[in-house]
């Protein structure tokens, strides 16, 4: 069992009942975040890209947990290079391998919040759980390699603005085929306002399975 816990915006705790991995923890400064930084207890940082909502609060939870961040090379020689926590590194396509199982890079079209790196997104091979992680990605084909891929999970960013909004998300679910797909990156402020519940409803429509989840609750994969 693998339970996911929505903290707001794009942040997500995976817990395998001994391992706790935290992705993109903007939490301070978030309207809607369901806990504080301080309050977070992880044994692994991922950080999709150095924009401030998503690097977030990383270096600070992981200094205080004597956890490892991992990110791409680019942002780990960039942004993380001196920030006094331990940060391990890889790039799209490639994996790391962990206690907890595996991680592997995969490509999202988005800008990094560092000249010169890349975004990228996630899938967690965790407690015999596979779940996709996008971070802020755009739209795109590479999205039907991750049908192979099996996924019990894909978390896909439906604010628009910045991202896919709800109608390129339901492409993208479409194309990966989750078992449960989960909306994130929306209301957060109002210029990424969206209705998460129409488009759980729009992927019914289409023999799909999603959930919403508010910020604080969770679901057991």
């Amino acid at each position: 069992m693998v339970k996911l816990t929505f903290l707001g915006h794009a942040c997500f705790l995976i817990d395998d009942g001994t391992y706790k991995l935290i992705v993109d923890p903007f939490l301070d400064g978030n309207p809607a975040a369901a806990v504080r930084p301080e309050d977070v207890k992880a044994d692994y940082v991922f950080v999709t890209h150095g924009h401030g909502d998503h690097l977030g609060d990383a270096v600070s939870i992981a200094k205080r947990n004597n956890a490892v961040i991992c990110t791409t090379v680019d942002l780990g020689d960039s942004a993380l290079a001196d920030c006094g926590a331990k940060v391990e590194t890889g790039n799209m396509g490639g994996s790391l391998r962990y206690p907890f199982g595996r991680v592997k890079f995969f490509q999202a079209i988005h800008g990094s919040g560092a000249p010169g790196t890349l975004s990228c997104g996630f899938i967690f091979d965790i407690g015999g759980k596979r779940i996709y992680h996008a971070g802020d990605t755009a739209l795109m084909m590479d999205m039907q390699l991750l049908k192979d891929e099996k996924l019990d999970a894909a978390l896909l960013p439906i604010g628009d603005v910045y991202t896919m909004d709800p109608h390129d998300a339901l492409r993208a679910a479409e194309m990966i085929c989750a078992g449960l797909t989960v909306p994130m990156h929306y209301n957060t402020f109002p210029h990424i306002c969206q209705d998460a519940d129409a488009f759980v409803k729009s992927l019914g429509e289409k023999g799909l399975k999603g959930a919403v989840l508010k910020p604080g609750e969770s679901l057991e994969l």
